[in-house]
């Protein structure tokens, strides 16, 4: 049997492949550069309502405590990300550039704050990892669309 942690950081480095292809796709493909970019965002849209929904069955766990986080402000958390993912979509390609890139930083420093308590060493230093990654995919989203398409 697999450790939760190792199938963790295989799902985990498995989501970053979409995020890397399409950056790879945006700069060496310019035909089908504003079709990359609309699935690039339609994944990042989706990746992030997928981790805000961990908070849910944290808050039910939590329902007779309120330290460090009442279940309340953990269920409104969820459903800020998953809003916000949402929306994003609504959004010009410039808005979501921006609203993804605030979002993924947020929800890692929620994660690392304010929920540290709740999750394994191993798993923060692993949101840590995939986080940066996908900021970093954020920003060459940005910098190909704002030198491209400006």
């Amino acid at each position: 049997m697999i450790a939760v942690a190792r199938l963790a950081i295989v799902v985990g480095i498995a989501g970053l492949l979409p995020f890397l292809a399409a950056i790879l796709g945006l700069f060496t493909m310019p035909a089908q550069s504003m079709l990359i970019i609309s699935y690039f965002y339609l994944y990042s849209a989706g990746i992030l309502a997928f981790m805000a929904g961990i908070y849910w069955p944290l808050a039910m766990q939590l329902e007779n405590r309120c330290y460090p986080i009442s279940p309340l402000v953990t269920m409104l958390l969820s459903q800020v990300f998953f809003i916000t993912a949402g929306i994003g979509l609504l959004l010009p390609i410039a808005a979501q550039i921006v609203v993804y890139t605030v979002a993924y930083m947020a929800l890692y420093v929620v994660d690392a704050r304010w929920m540290k308590d709740y999750w394994p060493d191993w798993y923060l230093q692993l949101r840590l990892v995939l986080t940066a990654v996908v900021l970093v995919c954020q920003v060459a989203a940005g910098v190909w669309f704002f030198t491209v398409q400006g």
